[in-house]
């Protein structure tokens, strides 16, 4: 039996944590947290703990002048996608968004069109519309029709599509720096946009929420995020984005599962073809692959 290689490893640990962060995050914010509130505190600790690494590790966080419009644009990202997840999860299960999260590998190879690294081939476009079509299934499945639960489903999708738009941005940045750098620089940036739109929650949040909840915020921040980060930037940096997101095709039906089990939470037929569809789109994708960016 083949050894998983060192990279596979690092997709491996970071899919599961991700799946597990879902589950994870939706009981905190079911049991008091606010969702800008949560945002806030959450990257606000993980942007803490990632400097004072990079910080012990290079004794700087330095950034070439050249770089910062990156920075810039990969931390204005990761605001929205923190938004969108939030608010996603607040309005939605995470059964359902880690199937609408499924579809990042699609949104991946769209970034990378849209950015020029990527040549996508006709059977790419069959994949793409297989994959949305099964959002669009658990977005009927979800909320009975389509307005009942289209926030959160357009949410997921949004948060998605940001993820994936994030993932393309930092790759030229890996060639230059190291992935706690990048991670302390880029979440530092955009915790000052969260912590500000946050303003309003964090002033009104009752932080007597039970060592429960605490337990699980730092077990959210230190592994989902801080860890998670770490090992994603290493494997993109190895990769490429587009391999690395097509890993991530075992996130929604593991995420889904653990939704299942430890919430109690259930998935309709609808819902579950959804899922099964955007699967088989990025199969079809995948089969004859799209080009990933170089990586050095």
């Amino acid at each position: 039996m083949r050894r998983l290689s060192t990279v596979e490893l690092m997709l491996l640990t970071t899919i599961g944590l991700w799946s597990l962060n879902l589950t994870v995050s939706r009981y905190i914010l079911t049991h008091g947290f606010q969702p800008l509130a949560y945002a806030a505190g959450r990257y606000g600790l993980a942007v803490v703990v990632i400097v004072a690494l990079a910080l012990t590790l290079e004794r700087s966080v330095r950034i070439e002048s050249r770089d910062l419009g990156l920075v810039a644009a990969a931390a204005a990202l990761v605001y929205v996608n923190q938004i969108g997840f939030v608010y996603a999860l607040e309005k939605s299960s995470a059964s359902v968004l880690g199937l609408i999260l499924g579809a990042t590998p699609i949104f991946a190879a769209l970034a990378g069109l849209v950015l020029r690294t990527e040549s996508l081939p006709p059977r790419f476009w069959a994949g793409a519309l297989l994959s949305f079509g099964g959002v669009a299934l658990v977005a009927l499945g979800s909320g009975g029709t389509l307005s009942g639960d289209l926030g959160g489903v357009l949410l997921g999708v949004l948060t998605a599509a940001t993820w994936a738009g994030y993932s393309m941005l930092v790759v030229p940045l890996m060639r230059r720096y190291s992935a706690t750098r990048i991670s302390g620089t880029v979440l530092a940036v955009a915790w000052v946009p969260i912590a500000l739109t946050a303003a309003p929650q964090l002033s009104d949040q009752d932080w007597g929420l039970g060592w429960e909840v605490w337990v699980l915020f730092l077990f959210a921040t230190l592994g989902p995020l801080v860890l998670t980060n770490e090992l994603w930037f290493r494997s993109l940096d190895r990769i490429g984005p587009a391999r690395a997101t097509l890993a991530a095709n075992l996130q929604p039906f593991l995420a889904s599962a653990i939704a299942v089990v430890l919430l109690s939470e259930s998935l309709g037929p609808l819902e579950l073809a959804g899922g099964v569809l955007i699967a088989a789109g990025i199969f079809a994708a995948r089969r004859r692959g799209v080009s990933a960016p170089p990586s050095e």
